[in-house]
């Protein structure tokens, strides 16, 4: 990893709030262009993160997500309905999943990039205290900090709660953007308010708690509206979504109303802003020739709105539809450029790149 140096600012490594390259990995149908499973010590043409990239890009480290997709689901692009001038969009939600199917898919998740990281020889390192993140930046090391992307592979007890947190789960999204045990996710949905169904069930208030008091971040990101303030209202942590956008700049269902931005400004949280392009264009169009200075839009709308101290990076890499003049993680350092160039200075910049997750972080986790 690039050092800070005279010629270098400083910024660096990045610290990055999302990405879903775990599940790339787990799944068979992701190949390199010789069919062989793709391989995350190797560079791809295809997805958006390997080790490879990541060093040229100067990303540091960051939340790798599991979310157990459903066994019987069509992909979002295969379920999406739009109106007859292409304005509006709406994606059918996936059903709940079978608790102890998520579970195993959770499971088998995790033992892979167990394996990844004995195989990585100290390259890439499971992390569970800032300490140990920043140990990483200092040793050249990629930094993962365990991540669930909805709860389904936990019982209503937290029993397996318990079990994944020492097993190195350090942040939780009670749901993705369908119903579970917990609670309701938002849909993907343009234009939407979020407020688009009920919030946390009891036992969704009962994981708030547990998370609590075990020191696990509690995501927002695809929470609807009801269930953010349902957290809101029990959570004794900072309030943080890992990878959103502004409502007031894209009216999609998952982005963050101005009230809810000053919520998450007044715990002290954080808001990790997404590079996917549907959550940052005007129209929510999943447009790959989206410019890159729609992200920098959304970064310098939050910090005018709640400070500079409270937004972040949330990239979603390999997940969802990137502008092509980012492409992947090498691209990073073209933000961080755009940024400065729209006038952010170097503070600013070592703020929004690594300083607020780790700021928080440090208040989350016990």
């Amino acid at each position: 990893m690039t050092r800070a140096s005279s010629e270098n600012p400083g910024i660096f490594p990045i610290f990055d709030g999302h990405n879903d390259v775990l599940l790339t990995l787990h799944r068979p149908h992701h190949r390199d262009p010789d069919g062989r499973p793709r391989s995350f010590f190797e560079r791809a043409e295809e997805g958006h993160l390997d080790l490879p990239r990541a060093r040229e890009g100067e990303f540091g480290g960051g939340m790798f997500a599991i979310c157990v997709g459903s066994p019987d689901a069509d992909p979002a692009n295969e379920r999406i309905t739009w109106n007859e001038d292409r304005t509006a969009f709406s994606v059918e939600m996936e059903p709940p999943l079978d608790q102890a199917y998520a579970l195993a898919e959770t499971v088998a998740v995790m033992a892979r990039l167990f394996r990844l990281e004995a195989e990585s020889g100290g390259q890439v390192r499971v992390t569970r205290t800032v300490d140990e993140i920043e140990a990483c930046s200092r040793e050249g090391a990629l930094a993962v900090v365990l991540h669930l992307e909805g709860a389904e592979a936990i019982d209503p007890a937290c029993d397996a709660l318990e079990v994944f947190y020492r097993a190195g789960v350090r942040s939780l999204g009670p749901v993705w953007s369908r119903p579970n045990a917990f609670g309701w996710g938002a849909p993907f949905r343009f234009p939407s308010s979020p407020d688009t169904g009920p919030g946390l069930t009891d036992a969704g208030r009962t994981l708030v708690r547990a998370c609590n008091r075990l020191g696990i971040l509690i995501d927002l990101a695809h929470m609807n509206e009801q269930g953010f303030w349902d957290v809101a209202a029990i959570t004794d942590a900072p309030l943080v979504s890992t990878h959103s956008g502004a409502h007031a700049l894209c009216a999609a269902a998952r982005n963050l109303t101005d009230r809810q931005l000053d919520a998450i400004g007044d715990s002290g949280g954080v808001v990790g802003v997404i590079f996917f392009t549907g959550n940052l264009r005007q129209d929510g169009k999943w447009e790959r020739d989206t410019p890159l200075a729609e992200i920098v839009r959304h970064i310098t709308y939050i910090a005018d709105r709640i400070g500079i101290e409270h937004v972040a990076l949330g990239s979603d890499f390999d997940g969802a539809t990137l502008p092509d003049e980012l492409k992947d993680v090498t691209g990073l350092p073209k933000l961080v450029d755009a940024l400065r160039q729209a006038g952010f200075d170097e503070p600013a910049l070592r703020q929004i790149a690594r300083e607020n997750w780790l700021r928080v972080l440090r208040q989350t986790w016990k």
